[in-house]
């Protein structure tokens, strides 16, 4: 979402200068310099499931990071501060506060993540992008913006499914993909191959199971389009009857406001089993069908997939309630938040 976020402040100011700090990671500085924004890193780390010795080393990096964060931001001289929920929000904004530079946060999850819930104290503006997150923001002026997804899936190719079509399921367990997903995906197709049900999959596995994956596809003679990792994703969800991921906030985003429908299976390990509570968010407006991971099997995954396939008009009614819990302006309505801070600066 920080790059969609900056991508729309760009758009509204010619002349605007942006930097994103990050932490170490060297993937996230790549894609925002494939991006085309600038980056800086701090040793920063979260402080979460740590051992005694393994805390003490994190909190000696966030005194460290706190003191490379002042530097930046003495250096780049900001007129806003946005922290989207990140470990290197936490120093950069405290930061901020201090030297009194206006402050906003976005979170994504339904369940705030404990930078942001340390934050909300002092930023100026909220934005959430659930409605259930509101009760853990109790200062500043709360706005519920949703979760800005990437401009090529809003205005990518709309779906033109007909119902006389070969069924599609796209797979997907996020970028580093899920081996239970992975695993349950193909017991599932060998159940409905039995079931005389041949639907197209497009699957990403991510890096290490792809091999492992692309050869059951050939040995058990599914059709499907497997890879690593998909790279036009406006044109896979475009294809796609049904999802079959995680839960993740972006990616509850992007199926609400593209009203796809889907069977989530939520990372059980998330802090705060947040992928579940958003999950069960989308669920609760029927915009969304889910299995917990410790349910996760051929067996019932196959079950219900069988059921939308038989089933379109139930696939359409989950199409219907996954868009009413959309917010495609979202990015909109956080960039209007932005500039009214800049110019109140």
């Amino acid at each position: 979402p920080g790059i969609a976020i900056a991508r729309g402040l760009r758009s509204r100011c010619d002349e605007i200068a942006i930097l994103f700090v990050l932490g170490k990671k060297k993937m996230e500085s790549e894609i925002i310099c494939k991006a085309g924004f600038e980056a800086r890193s701090i040793d920063v780390e979260g402080i979460l499931g740590k051992g005694l010795l393994s805390l003490a080393k994190a909190l000696f990096k966030t005194l460290v990071s706190s003191i490379q964060s002042l530097a930046i931001v003495r250096d780049f001289k900001p007129h806003v501060i946005v922290g989207v929920g990140g470990y290197s929000s936490g120093p950069v904004c405290l930061v901020a506060w201090f030297l009194g530079i206006p402050t906003a946060i976005h979170e994504q999850n339904s369940f705030p993540g404990l930078t942001n819930r340390i934050l909300a104290r002092f930023a100026k503006k909220a934005f959430i992008s659930f409605e259930e997150s509101r009760k853990y923001f109790k200062r500043g002026d709360v706005l519920l913006s949703g979760n800005p997804i990437r401009d090529e899936l809003v205005h990518g190719k709309p779906s033109t499914r007909e119902a006389h079509e070969r069924f599609v399921i796209l797979v997907m367990g996020g970028s580093q993909g899920a081996r239970a997903i992975n695993r349950a995906v193909v017991s599932a197709l060998k159940e409905l191959k039995k079931a005389g049900l041949f639907p197209l999959v497009i699957h990403q596995t991510g890096k290490n199971d792809f091999r492992q994956i692309r050869d059951d596809y050939h040995a058990n003679g599914f059709d499907g389009d497997v890879r690593e990792f998909i790279d036009d994703m406006a044109t896979a969800y475009a294809r796609a009857d049904l999802v079959i991921s995680r839960a993740g906030a972006t990616t509850i985003a992007e199926l609400a406001a593209l009203g796809k429908p889907s069977i989530l299976v939520p990372y059980p390990y998330a802090a705060h089993k947040h992928q579940e509570a958003n999950a069960r968010v989308l669920v609760a407006r029927g915009g969304a069908d889910m299995i917990l991971e410790r349910d996760l099997d051929g067996t019932s995954l196959a079950g219900k997939v069988r059921t939308y396939m038989q089933n379109r008009d139930e696939l359409k009614k989950m199409s219907s309630g996954a868009l009413k819990a959309g917010r495609p302006r979202a990015k909109e309505i956080i960039v209007e938040g932005l500039l009214e801070l800049i110019k109140s600066a």
